[in-house]
């Protein structure tokens, strides 16, 4: 099938190498504009360009999709279909009509919950028990589209977002193959969204990874791991910034935010129910490091306050 594919995060690279390996003609690639990155904030390429350049295939980087030009670049690729995986650009509705057989895209949650930017941190920061993949025909509304096919995983314990980005990345790589050929044999059932049970993964502000030691021990446990890799959960430590990477609930109590405990096994810190045994830390500019080895070179001493607990 003759493709155009938008994407720009690592997630959708995973599926744009899925659709070659497959044999699909993919004749342009859309993808954000390369941004800043680094302590140079040098202009960088997304993982799907590289891919692209890799592959020799066309790329396509414009800042909206909203000129002619854009859409007669577009329109002369003659596409029988468009596949959309995290682009970060709304497609207009000129864009969306622009393939005779749709557009298609590839969302990390089984819709209607977790429709929006960020639905693998909401979903664990819910303490959502599962989540998946759905492949949609996209319409004009925010991931609102009819669903072809949905697909669960369990969401462990133990799994922080780039871990569960990366199950839900080789599940969608895999489901938009099938459903391609199922489109293709004109096979494919497009099923409206239910109403109920619809929920908006907004965009992560960077506010959100301070941790409030007043909340829940399991909800701070859930946000280090929502929020790692990126942006990273962060507290304050005597006026400065330390971001913590690991840590699990244990059964102790105290004032929330007070050092309950320090040792090899971990910084203790009561919250608003329960306490969080830290287990791995990072000072601001330096490097992560295990309990015992941060306490090393950073002392922390029973009785001590950390970050707001307002």
């Amino acid at each position: 099938m003759r493709i155009i594919f938008a994407g720009t995060a690592a997630f959708a690279e995973r599926a744009l190498r899925a659709l070659l390996d497959a044999g699909h003609d993919v004749a342009l690639v859309l993808t954000q504009p390369d941004r800043p990155a680094g302590r140079g904030l040098r202009p960088a390429e997304s993982a799907m360009k590289r891919l692209a350049r890799e592959r020799k295939l066309q790329v396509c980087q414009p800042v909206t999709l909203k000129e002619d030009a854009t859409l007669a670049r577009l329109r002369d690729v003659h596409p029988e279909a468009l596949v959309v995986a995290a682009y970060g650009l709304i497609l207009p509705q000129a864009v969306l009509q622009l393939a005779p057989l749709g557009a298609f895209n590839i969302h990390a949650s089984l819709l209607p919950r977790w429709r929006g930017a960020a639905p693998i941190q909401r979903a664990l920061l819910a303490g959502d028990r599962e989540t998946g993949i759905t492949i949609m025909k996209m319409d004009a509304g925010l991931d609102t589209g009819p669903t072809m096919a949905q697909r669960r995983i369990a969401i462990d314990d133990d799994d922080d977002a780039q871990a569960l980005h990366d199950k839900l990345a080789a599940l969608g790589a895999e489901m938009i193959v099938t459903a391609l050929a199922e489109i293709a044999a004109g096979r494919a059932r497009f099923v409206p969204q239910p109403a109920a049970g619809a929920s908006y993964a907004h965009k992560l502000e960077k506010g959100e990874a301070q941790l409030n030691w007043m909340r829940p021990c399991a909800e701070l446990e859930r946000a280090v791991r929502a929020f790692r890799p990126t942006p990273g959960a962060q507290s304050v430590l005597r006026g400065e910034r330390v971001k913590i990477w690991r840590a699990h609930c244990a059964d102790a109590r105290g004032e929330p935010g007070t050092v309950l405990d320090a040792g090899p096994r971990g910084v203790l810190i009561a919250c608003g129910s329960g306490a969080l045994a830290v287990t791995e830390l990072q000072r601001a500019g330096g490097k992560r490091l295990a309990a015992a080895d941060f306490l090393h070179g950073c002392p922390i001493s029973r009785g001590e306050r950390v970050g707001a607990t307002r």
